[in-house]
């Protein structure tokens, strides 16, 4: 039976909305599915529970009932999926019915099917934004384990010598201007705090910071005779940001004297175990045997892992997470970091963190850099956000500020002052793009048949083309295999060999293969080597990295990339390729991502609506972690 007849079993509002390009056949099926196992026959729950699965799909850990309306038409992946479907115009259920029927329903409350009840509605608290949340069950689960755990971490707090922390801080940091040092403030607040989120956008110097608090942590464990070596575990959801964050901590080692530490990803960190019910050998019944962890690209983790991270977790082990809040978060259900940033501030009186910052921190007030009453609060509970940009400045820097902010007007006027650091280009107008990436291309291709992969590495990152979608006119698909074209055209593609490898080839891993150190995401280009064979040059730090080609478990070429993929690297120049102003994709997340991946220059390809579309536009994430209580 295809996915089409599986919707089509699906009636009343199920078929509407199905067709509509709203529900997925995989929607329409799972609720369906639920009413016969519960005995729910009506209507409006169904579609509720349609509704539910649909949110969760979309990246959404629950639905928020009072504004279900604002669901649109799927992603547009396929381009022509839901295209001319104003969802408006459908038949959408006022919304009191539903959750008057959610509140008797069997697969809420339990019935004569059995007690399980896979959905769960959650009124808010009192002094909440927002009404009702409904959850698939599991999620609700996933989330109540993330708040009982961060609740219980924040109780109490681990014992620090503040005498030792203070001369280390200094010995770290230096002694100051005056001006209050996030970064010192960050490395405090992890010596003194169960749980630590660092928050800040790309160059504000997060790994940097990730160093000297294993620096402080290391020296203050060193400073007790009698205690253990401090075990550290270092982690990120991806191959590709773990192996930066490794190679980023180990670059600093020498000099802040940090023993060698190997970074791996979430999944190999607590064991996933194939075959095995698909779980995890550390858990709440066998807990991690690390003293400090450090998460990087926290924003790309999702409900299912932190849920599963924070399990596993010692009550006393550091836990560090560090990210970007405001970029775009896991492919799967959840915004987690962004959720704690916003959330509301758990934690007990911490004395000894006043001990060692001496005098408060000043307030902006009293200095143009001082901290605002909202980050003192957040600093309680052990967040602190890195706000000083070191990688780019001047107007990439104010573009960022503006889309981050949802200032369209100035983001547009900053796009059309141009200049050397901003452009923006009408769709049809390709030929400065064209000329980046033959540019690109010849440098790339010339340096890798000299056998110089350093060379080589440093032009593919030289610029890069990044699009919202994989498919249709503004896809990855398309633009890739035009820039392919280009390159060819230009002497720098495929020189009529029988091989599939050719010297400047471009390449994008999409697996991971740890015991070879290549990593899912990873870029790289094929060099020719002095013997005339053919070698991968995948970059490793300040080294590249060589394979042959044959050991990738999968490797495409790669000329364009979504902007999702792009999370975590870095290009000195970025031509970015924005969709219609209708694409359900195009998010001010999306492009403040997209802007932030240039140390160079940024280039919008797109038009004025579309860029106002993206910055007006917020990824809607329902979540209830950023909620008070939920009972």
């Amino acid at each position: 039976m295809t996915a089409i007849q599986v919707a089509q079993r699906g009636t009343g509002l199920l078929r509407v909305f199905n067709e509509a390009g709203v529900l997925s056949a995989a929607d329409v099926h799972v609720a369906v599915r639920l009413g016969r196992l519960g005995r729910e026959e009506s209507e409006l729950v169904l579609f509720a529970a349609a509704l539910a699965v649909r949110a969760v799909r979309s990246g959404s850990v629950c639905l928020e009932l009072d504004r279900m309306r604002e669901i649109g038409v799927d992603a547009d992946e396929d381009w022509d999926v839901g295209q001319g479907v104003d969802p408006a115009t459908l038949p959408w259920p006022d919304i009191e019915p539903v959750i008057a029927a959610l509140r008797v329903s069997p697969l809420v409350c339990g019935g004569p099917a059995g007690p399980l009840c896979p959905l769960r509605v959650v009124p808010p608290a009192p002094g909440d934004d927002g009404g009702p949340l409904l959850y698939l069950d599991r999620y609700y689960q996933q989330e109540q384990t993330i708040r009982r755990v961060l609740t219980e971490r924040a109780a109490s707090h681990p014992e620090v010598d503040a005498a030792v922390a203070r001369r280390e801080l200094d010995r770290l940091f230096g002694t100051g201007d005056g001006a209050p040092d996030r970064q010192r403030l960050a490395a405090a607040l992890a010596a003194t705090h169960r749980t630590t989120v660092v928050a800040g956008g790309p160059g504000t110097g997060k790994t940097h910071t990730i160093a000297r608090v294993l620096a402080l942590l290391e020296a203050h464990q060193r400073a007790d005779a009698k205690a253990a070596p401090l075990r550290i575990a270092l982690a990120a959801p991806t191959g590709k940001a773990a192996a930066r964050l490794q190679e980023a901590v180990r670059d600093q080692a020498g000099e802040l004297g940090l023993p060698e530490l190997t970074a791996a990803t979430l999944h190999r960190l607590l064991g996933w175990q194939r075959g095995r019910g698909n779980r995890f050998r550390y858990n709440e019944f066998n807990r991690l045997p690390y003293d400090v962890v450090v998460v990087d690209e926290t924003s790309m983790v999702s409900l299912t892992m932190m849920s599963s991270l924070l399990s596993a977790l010692r009550s006393d082990t550091r836990l560090v997470l560090v990210g970007d809040p405001d970029q775009l978060a896991s492919v799967d259900a959840g915004a987690v970091l962004a959720d704690l940033v916003a959330g509301p501030v758990v934690g007990a009186p911490n004395p000894v963190l006043d001990d060692i910052l001496g005098t408060p921190p000043p307030d902006a007030a009293e200095h143009p850099e001082g901290l605002t009453e909202l980050e003192r609060t957040r600093m309680r509970g052990g967040i602190v956000r890195l706000t000083r940009g070191r990688r780019f400045g001047g107007h990439i820097a104010e573009l960022a500020v503006a889309v981050r902010a949802g200032d369209a007007d100035r983001a547009l006027d900053l796009l059309r002052a141009g200049g050397a650091d901003l452009s923006l280009c009408a769709p049809e107008d390709i030929d400065a793009v064209r000329a980046d990436v033959v540019r690109a291309a010849r440098t790339v291709t010339d340096s890798a048949r000299a056998g110089d992969a350093t060379a080589a590495l440093a032009a593919l990152e030289s610029h890069r083309l990044l699009c919202a979608h994989r498919r249709g006119p503004f896809g990855v698909e398309r633009w890739d295999r035009m820039a392919g074209e280009w390159a060819a055209a230009a002497g720098a593609g495929q020189d009529g060999g029988s091989t599939p490898w050719y010297p400047g080839q471009p390449l994008l891993v999409t697996a991971n293969d740890h015991e070879a150190r290549i990593y899912n995401g990873d870029t790289g280009v094929i060099v020719t080597m002095p013997d005339g064979s053919l070698r991968a040059a995948l970059l490793r730090g300040s080294d590249p990295y060589l394979v042959h080609p044959t050991q990738f478990p999968s490797v495409v070429t790669v000329f364009a990339m979504t902007i999702h993929r792009s999370q975590g690297s870095q290009y000195d120049s970025v031509s970015i390729v924005l969709p219609e102003p209708e694409s359900t994709l195009l998010t001010r997340e999306l492009l403040y991502t997209a802007i932030t991946r240039a140390r160079g220059h940024v280039r919008v390809i797109g038009t004025e609506e579309a860029i106002r579309a993206a910055v007006g536009r917020r990824v809607l994430r329902a979540s209830g972690l950023a909620r008070r209580v939920i009972a």
